[in-house]
């Protein structure tokens, strides 16, 4: 979402893409992206005061929760008047209703973490009826207005988890639990981890298992792959944050959740960077994640917005705080902030945000 946007089984995503029938053009930014004041130019008379709207996709995931924890400390600090944020409860349909609510509001900014990457087109189109800027965290929209992206390069992800388990299993089955292909995160992440063990570790056999980012959906269908497939020698979860938990209950009910060292043991690799993951990784449940800054998406997020308010605008190319901002196909501009592999040789790295979490 992990990340991540973890749902629960609503079929709210397809109503609205029934319903999204209308695009917006892309909006072509200008201005320049390498530094925060140095290269940000002025688009319009935009005071950049007023009230924040922020929404949220759930509030069931560590990661989102670890989020909604950083969003007033980054609001204060970024000198943004944030409101309350609004918990959309993994309902697509209910974040367009939210976003509207928040207009309603009179909010002069909304910083989204879309739950469905078509079907908040519709709450992007509010907003721009109404002159609001919008910036959208962890998930890329398919298209609309947004002032910009706030995200880590989730092809990056995929590619990897490919690499670690690649250098880790010479050959054998494999087995990669997706997120919600409505997402793009979900399908940035599939695709590049099957495309990359396709190129380069062919005698690996990925096996998958479509879990909508669904803790039910994971640990059941993991337990009947299992039946069929003992001989597993790798899992990349795409959402700890709401695969750990069932992952690992599920081997430890089969008898296969074995410390990495020991014979039999599964070679595990996951996506969000939660404190749960840390500590997996210290006692050898696990073996790698790749950290989705929290505390990152939480604190550009409100950058961007008062940016977007004071009429400010940006262009492709390196930033001052470590990422690359890029021109997305629907021409959205997106900061792909960096997001690093954790392993048992790093996990205690205070710079972490996993490990800043009380």
């Amino acid at each position: 979402m992990a990340g991540t946007n973890p749902r629960n089984g609503q079929t709210g995503a397809r109503r609205m893409r029934a319903v999204v029938a209308a695009s917006c053009a892309a909006l072509v930014l200008a201005a320049c992206g390498s530094t925060k004041d140095d290269n940000a130019s002025s688009a319009g008379e935009g005071g950049g005061d007023g009230k924040v709207g922020v929404i949220l996709p759930l509030l069931t995931s560590p990661f989102w929760q670890s989020y909604n924890d950083y969003v007033p400390k980054m609001a204060k600090s970024e000198g943004v008047d944030a409101l309350k944020t609004v918990n959309s409860n993994s309902d697509p349909s209910q974040q367009i209703t939210d976003i509207n609510n928040s207009l309603n509001q009179g909010v002069k900014g909304l910083v989204v973490a879309p739950l469905d990457s078509a079907a908040i087109v519709a709450g992007l189109d509010q907003a721009d009826r109404k002159g609001v800027p919008v910036v959208a965290v962890d998930v890329a929209p398919d298209k609309g207005k947004v002032a910009m992206v706030v995200r880590a390069d989730n092809v990056a992800y995929g590619e990897k988890a490919c690499e670690y388990l690649g250098k880790q299993i010479p050959s054998g089955k494999v087995v990669q639990i997706m997120g919600d292909l409505a997402s793009v995160n979900g399908r940035d992440r599939s695709e590049a981890f099957r495309a990359c063990v396709k190129k380069n570790y062919p005698k690996l056999k990925v096996l998958e298992i479509p879990a909508k980012w669904e803790s039910d959906t994971a640990a059941s269908k993991l337990d009947t792959l299992l039946n069929a497939n003992p001989d597993i020698k790798g899992i990349y979860m795409q959402a700890g944050g709401v695969y750990l938990a069932p992952t690992l209950q599920t081997l430890k009910s089969k008898g296969m959740l074995k410390e990495a060292g020991q014979k039999g043991h599964i070679t595990i690799v996951s996506n969000d960077g939660i404190p749960q993951e840390f500590d997996a990784i210290r006692k050898g449940q696990i073996d790698a994640t790749v950290s989705q800054p929290a505390d990152a998406y939480a604190k550009y997020g409100m950058y961007y917005i008062k940016a977007a308010m004071e009429g400010k605008t940006f262009k492709p190319g390196p930033t001052d705080h470590d990422s690359t901002i890029v021109k997305l196909p629907s021409g959205i501009l997106e900061d792909q902030l960096p997001a690093p592999l954790v392993t048992k040789d790093n996990v205690d790295d205070p710079k972490l945000w996993g490990n800043t979490v009380k």
